[in-house]
């Protein structure tokens, strides 16, 4: 039977035509993201260009994680659902910040400063989070064994909850408090869906490392949750 948790085949397979589908199309909505910032007449374009080179740093992650960090077997289900997802909510979010529907221009302030580094701070620890368990898997005497060092120390999450912080800043800077929605909406998902399915593949790969790991690891958020 296929490790398949939380909607997810978990087995290993390279997904070559189904990764180059997901970088091509993720690539139009960044691509358009950028056009719509520069093309358009929008009351706040500096906002909007900020938005739109936010989505080109989420393109660029997503090239690394498709094709340096993901091993297992991407569907063309995953591929579409979460391209549509992507190109809109990274096109919604120019719209938004840059006034197209009705809005007008919102000088930067303090708070898109915390979130720029929100931003920052969460792409560091969703990417850098899998890149250590990379580089620790990748030792042949780790084989079969649970990560539990690096960034996954401080939750067993930490890559998505990485997400979370991404997310949530690059909705404060929309300056619409509506797409905190959205964020919201993630960690949930996270908590309530795909952690427990994760955690129930986890446990039958790793029996009680895993076990152990959890007992002693926050799930989600570090020192809280």
């Amino acid at each position: 039977m296929k490790p398949n948790n939380a909607g997810v085949d978990r087995s290993h397979a390279p997904s070559h035509t189904q990764k180059r589908g997901f970088a091509l199309l993720h690539f139009i909505g960044a691509a358009a993201s950028l056009g719509i910032a520069f093309g358009l007449d929008l009351p706040d374009r500096p906002r909007a260009i900020l938005l739109a080179f936010i989505a080109a740093l989420y393109f660029c992650r997503h090239l690394v994680t498709l094709f340096y960090l993901l091993v297992r077997k991407v569907e063309w289900a995953e591929v579409i659902g979460l391209s549509v997802f992507m190109i809109a909510f990274e096109i919604g979010f120019v719209l938004l910040g840059g006034g197209a529907f009705g809005g007008q221009m919102v000088p930067f302030g303090g708070l898109d400063v915390l979130a720029l580094a929100l931003v920052l701070l969460g792409s560091f620890l969703n990417t850098y989070s899998e890149m250590q368990r990379k580089w620790w898997k990748a030792d042949p005497a780790n084989k079969g064994h649970c990560y539990t060092l690096g960034l996954f120390r401080h939750a067993m999450h930490i890559n998505f909850f990485g997400d979370v912080v991404l997310f949530t800043g690059w909705a404060l800077l929309t300056a619409n408090l509506w797409t905190l929605a959205l964020p919201l909406a993630m960690g949930l998902s996270f908590a309530f869906f795909h952690i427990p399915g994760l955690d129930t593949y986890l446990a039958g790969r790793y029996g009680d490392e895993f076990s152990a790991y959890a007992a002693r690891t926050k799930k989600l958020i570090p020192f809280v949750y």
